[in-house]
């Protein structure tokens, strides 16, 4: 008879044998879910489905409404997509480049371009690997093994790579004939990753996968054309530069290159930031208010006192207004989920006293502008006066800046909406991509670090709020902008990395964010330091993070 083991789920202690694995343990208690588990967090490591149980534990069980189930559905739709692609199509290379519309932009570079015909045959045979069950079988093998294993496949980007691995072992993972790896763990058999569809999106493909917030809605794809524009853009730029992947990033570094990239990417965002301001002074005695609106950590601030700068060399004078001094009364403001003041909802600014105060100042009269005690949680008129003359414009920074519920009595011929974010091209390699969404939350620990007093725990724990709110109050948004700007910088994780390793480093297994810190410390380990900051100019996006920015003195 087997030992038996302790078992915690739900706060309820039970038995179990010893040596069960995971699976086995869902199988048991959860035997009718709807929503797939695909993982679980086990005395604060994630462990993947096939994990044996051999001591007493706590397990929190990991599905399609947390982000690390979420990663471990799509690293195994990626690993199904790949091999899809090139059994149908021998010699193809397949790239995963970025988060849009709802799933995952890839594309597939073969002798000919790809057709709707071909994405649906591809599409076809997913459905027939997923049929089969197949599992995704875990092995560790030696750096130099993996090396020849990714040689003979061709699969020459990660050979690159794992040049700047430390460990000498590597985990990669077997499906069928194919190996591959993904820096994260998987699900145990292709029949785990029912949900999918493949949407036909020139010139490449986007994999639809279930949504966190959601996951058992039908899969949708969501037309984002201009963001679509920006990552297009930015693909272009990287190949300008020769750095598509870390890889390059590395070489680069390597070859005493990086003051010059720090040089290029800086030159590149001062160029579009002059671009935009010349296109609100192309048309300057109509689009007046200029909103911008962002996620958090996208570089907002620094990004609005150069598009200051840039319309002042076009002889423009905009002032600038703050939308938190236009917040309710405490005592008014809406309350969200957790009974807390919900600053982040647009009910939470007087709507008719912004637009009031906007309409007058556009027909030149003088209005008293309030300011916000936050201390007091009231707002407060203390002979702050404001008037402008007809050539000035007004620029608001906030995040419902492209909700028009803001600006609803100002006519959409006034206004002139401006999206920004830290939308990362640089991946990995061609199968393993780093979502912009990291590059925002390291630039976020470090700042709220250096000034703000908040230690990498603090950060991470307000991270989930924060993202609701993108989410709720900026996404659904992003395309009724005239114009986005890309604040992400090709070199910038290199510059990073210094300073997000210690912080990382703070966080030790019993931290309750232990697991997203060891997952961002992996992926930050394959990356050279650049340390050559007396090149980043003081009026770089960057320096709102690190510090000696010549806007905040």
């Amino acid at each position: 008879m087997p030992k038996n083991i302790m078992i915690t789920i739900n706060q309820e202690k039970k038995p179990f044998p010893q040596g069960i694995t995971v699976e086995e343990v869902v199988d048991r208690v959860f035997p009718d879910r709807q929503i797939p588990i695909v993982g679980a967090r086990i005395c604060n490591e994630i462990r993947e489905l096939s994990y044996r149980l051999e001591e007493d534990c706590t397990i929190d069980f990991l599905d399609l409404t947390d982000e690390d189930g979420i990663r471990i559905y799509v690293r195994g739709l990626s690993f199904i997509f790949i091999r899809a692609v090139r059994e149908l199509y021998p010699g193809a290379r397949v790239t995963i480049e970025h988060s849009l519309s709802k799933g995952l932009y890839c594309e597939i570079h073969w002798k000919r371009p790809m057709t709707p015909r071909d994405i649906a045959a591809v599409e076809k045979r997913m459905e027939a690997i997923v049929e089969a069950n197949e599992p995704f079988v875990k092995m560790q093998v030696s750096k130099e093994k993996a090396i020849e294993i990714f040689s003979k496949d061709g699969q020459d980007d990660k050979v690159r790579l794992l040049k700047y691995r430390k460990h000498d072992f590597f985990n990669l993972y077997k499906c069928g004939w194919m190996y591959d790896y993904f820096y994260g763990y998987m699900v145990p058999s292709t029949g785990y990753l029912k949900r999918f569809k493949l949407h036909f999106y020139l010139p490449g493909v986007i994999l639809l996968y279930p949504q966190k917030y959601n996951p058992l809605l039908p899969l949708r794809f969501l037309e984002q054309k201009k963001l679509a524009s920006i990552y297009h853009e930015s693909e272009k730029w990287g190949k300008i530069v020769e750095i598509s992947n870390v890889a390059d990033l590395n070489s680069l570094i390597e070859a005493g290159k990086g003051r010059e990239l720090i040089r290029i990417n800086e030159a590149l965002h001062e160029k579009k930031i002059a671009q935009i301001a010349d296109e609100i002074s192309a048309n300057r005695q109509e689009r007046r208010v200029i909103l911008i609106a962002g996620p958090s950590s996208s570089g907002k601030t620094t990004f609005a006192q150069r598009l200051f700068v840039q319309l002042r060399v076009n002889g423009m004078k905009p002032i600038s207004i703050s939308l938190d001094n236009y917040y309710k009364d405490r005592s008014e403001a809406p309350i969200d989920d957790y009974g807390e003041v919900d600053f982040e909802d647009i009910q939470a600014i007087d709507l008719e006293l912004f637009n009031e105060q906007l309409s007058k100042l556009l027909q030149g009269e003088e209005v008293e502008i309030p300011i916000f005690n936050f201390h007091t949680g009231k707002r407060e008129f203390h002979g702050h006066v404001l008037r402008i003359t007809e050539d000035q414009a007004i620029i608001v920074e906030g995040i419902h800046g492209l909700n028009d519920a803001l600006t609803e009595m100002i006519p959409k011929e006034n206004k002139f909406k401006i999206y920004i974010s830290a939308l990362t091209q640089l991946n990995l390699d061609d199968h393993n991509r780093i979502p912009s969404t990291d590059t925002r939350l390291i630039r976020r620990m470090i700042r709220d670090f250096k000034y703000r007093s908040s230690s990498p725990t603090e950060t991470l724990s307000m991270w989930k709020s924060v993202r609701r709110g993108e989410e709720k109050n900026i996404f659904p948004y992003q395309e009724e902008a005239d114009v986005m700007f890309n604040s992400a910088l090709t070199y910038e994780l290199a510059v990073l990395k210094k300073y997000i390793a210690p912080l990382l480093e703070q966080i030790n297994n019993e931290n309750p964010y232990y697991t997203e810190a060891k997952r961002l410390q992996k992926f930050m380990n394959y990356f050279l330091s650049l340390d050559v900051e007396d090149e980043i100019p003081p009026n770089s996006i960057l320096r709102e993070f690190i510090g000696g920015s010549c806007f905040y003195k």
